[in-house]
């Protein structure tokens, strides 16, 4: 039997895509950016656990970053909305795209 599925640790994805691993943990901190069941945490210990996708979520991910970059303000404003750290949002926009 083969597998179907697999997933991938928030980490590994950042640098798999070619993104901001403070601006990931930041969509993924809203589960209802991503489709349920595509993100998902694993747990790694008593109080601890990591984000981890799909393949389909990291499709899905891709997708909403995309989207977000053509709203009015883009990513700056998604991550207002969002009540982010200014500091934060900072360091996640000089990283990003011009």
């Amino acid at each position: 039997m083969g597998r179907d599925t697999s997933i991938c640790a928030i980490d590994y994805v950042a640098k798999r895509i070619g993104e901001n691993l403070e601006l990931l943990e930041e969509i993924a901190g809203n589960s209802d950016n991503i489709d349920y069941g595509e993100m998902i945490d694993v747990v790694t210990g008593p109080d601890e656990a990591i984000t981890a996708f799909t393949s389909r979520g990291i499709e899905n991910l891709q997708e909403f970053l995309a989207d977000v970059r053509t709203w009015q303000g883009g990513m700056r404003q998604f991550l207002i909305e969002q009540n982010c750290d200014p500091a934060r949002i900072e360091r996640i926009m000089a990283n990003e795209p011009r």
